[in-house]
């Protein structure tokens, strides 16, 4: 094969498929969560086309006009913001692999988009958007039809071309740590609001007016995001010469989109920087020792002190911990916020019950943001339990307090203030009950966060792996937590003043146990660990 001459994209999609395969090959635990992720793009694919195809069985234009421009334009806003938050990008074919082969930049991104097209989220929102096929067809005639599977495809092409143009030019972008830690910042706080942003548009969606809401969904129609999926509609209603126009604004945004790429694919390839000079840091000489700068002035200068020191300084500076604490504050503010817009107030209790569910989450992959670096624990022996309760000391240091926030915006939210000390014993007996489940998960199921040129690079299953630990310890608080909650409706009034050292004392027995199974796992799975996490 000549690659001076240019080689079409079928090379590109077969060793994409020869390497995912190899990937797979002897290792059931990878095969596992690829299996896994298929039967969730697939579960995806079917609730997406019913949802699609719902306006066309019942033949409700009107409900067609607001359903598929909209959910078009969420689907590409989900490839947008989807690969930035959590799940990456399926880079089986690094870009940066390619970077000492004579290939144009024409070639390689016409083949990389071309592999991107048939991994499982490519697939899934495919077969999910075949359902508006189905709307148009039966709304206006094959016509329709036809007009509306060309719009699937040019919006298909759309999703890719973002999320690849985007992940490469935050790649580039990203090679400056203050780049990096202004855009984990940002992104974990757009991350955050997503679930209360979906509270607050149910909340207006109660007291929608759908003539506004219609004419919103028409406008969108006219910007690439739900251009592709309303030329059957058109087609339908009898304005087939819009079609053109809207073939045009996908052809003008997919050509942006690949000049965007083109321009940042190079360098992401190269791993140059964007910026000019660099500076070199000096250190300051301060007199004091390497203990004493790493602990605070007024910590004890024991071990266990020291390494509660080391992990309160990583939950401020390093970039993964700290986006999960914005994702953590910025949940616990607004999920209490939103329940205003609801028509019941006193969610805003059960809103901060889920915010003590959440808080554990980031200790579910505790040693994975160690990494290799784990081995030095490991080297000087530290204990198991020591080790365990001097991480779980350094999370609550920075989530207690807002723990405590939410507890007194809940009861304010609720209008009844005599009940703050009562909902902070529950949200301590379900952190407590959260990190019990979790800490334990977090030494028996342990993985390495991945590593890769580009920072939102993931193999195929990696997302789904990352998140069954999150799910299981927010389960198991929730549900080790309603001891308390049952305790509560018993006790009646008596619970205002006998809440808070119940709760208190609950979570802080749930979390004794569970550490202390964690802690001996630990001494008896430390080399484990280090191989699972390096």
């Amino acid at each position: 094969m000549a690659l001076t001459g240019g080689p079409g994209v079928w090379p590109f999609v077969r060793l994409k498929l020869r390497l995912t395969a190899n990937g797979l090959r002897g290792r059931p635990a990878r095969v596992a969560l690829f299996l896994t992720g298929a039967g969730a793009a697939t579960l995806l694919a079917v609730l997406g086309y019913s949802v699609f195809a719902l306006p066309g069985m019942l033949h409700d234009e009107r409900a067609a006009g607001m359903l598929l421009p909209f959910g078009g334009a969420l689907l590409m806003l989900g490839w947008l913001f989807l690969p930035l938050l959590f799940f990456g990008v399926d880079e089986t074919l690094d870009p940066a692999r390619f970077a000492l082969l004579p290939l144009r930049r024409r070639t390689l991104i016409a083949g990389l988009g071309a592999s991107a097209l048939v991994g499982l989220p490519a697939l899934a929102t495919f077969a999910a958007t075949t359902g508006m096929v189905y709307t148009a067809a039966r709304l206006g005639g094959p016509a329709a039809g036809v007009a509306e599977a060309s719009g699937v495809l040019g919006g298909l092409l759309l999703c890719v071309l973002l999320s690849r143009a985007v992940t490469s030019a935050f790649a580039t972008a990203l090679r400056s740590r203050r780049a990096r830690d202004l855009a984990t910042i940002l992104l974990a706080v757009v991350a955050a609001s997503v679930g209360p942003a979906q509270l607050l548009l149910l909340g207006l969606v109660d007291r929608a007016n759908w003539d506004n809401v219609a004419a919103i969904a028409e406008v969108s129609g006219w910007t690439p995001l739900g251009a592709p999926y309303s030329m059957g509609l058109d087609v339908a209603a009898g304005r087939a010469w819009v079609v053109p126009i809207k073939v045009l604004i996908v052809l003008v945004a997919a050509g942006g989109l690949v000049l965007w790429w083109r321009g940042t694919l190079e360098q992401a390839m190269a791993g140059t920087s964007v910026s000019g000079g660099r500076r070199v840091a000096r250190g300051r000489a301060d007199g004091r020792g390497p203990v004493d700068q790493l602990m605070f002035r007024w910590w004890p200068r024991t071990r266990f002190g020291a390494l509660v020191a080391r992990e309160t300084r990583y939950w401020w500076r390093e970039n993964r911990r700290r986006a999960g604490l914005v994702a953590l504050t910025m949940a616990g503010l607004f999920l209490p916020l939103s329940s205003m817009l609801g028509p019941d107030l006193g969610l805003a209790g059960g809103m901060a019950f889920m915010v003590g569910a959440v808080a554990p989450v980031a200790l579910a992959n505790q040693f994975g943001y160690d990494g290799s670096a784990y081995a030095t624990n490991l080297a000087i022996g530290v204990p198991g339990r020591l080790e365990v309760h001097s991480r779980a000391a350094a999370h609550a240091l920075v989530t207690v307090p807002l723990l405590i926030l939410v507890a007194v915006v809940a009861g304010l939210l609720a209008d009844d203030p005599a009940q703050i000390p009562a909902r902070l014993g529950t949200l301590f007996a379900v952190y407590g009950t959260g990190l019990a489940v979790l800490l334990p998960i977090s030494v028996r199921a342990a993985y390495a966060l991945p590593e890769s040129t580009g920072p939102f690079a993931v193999s195929s299953g990696g997302g789904l792996a990352k998140g069954l630990p999150s799910v299981a310890g927010m389960v198991g608080g929730i549900v080790g937590a309603l001891p308390v909650v049952l305790a509560g409706y018993l006790l009646g009034p008596a619970w205002t003043w006998a809440g808070f050292p119940i709760g208190l004392g609950y979570g802080t027995a749930t979390y004794l146990v569970g550490s202390g199974i964690a802690g001996d796992w630990l001494d008896r799975r430390m080399p484990e660990v280090l191989s699972a996490v390096s």
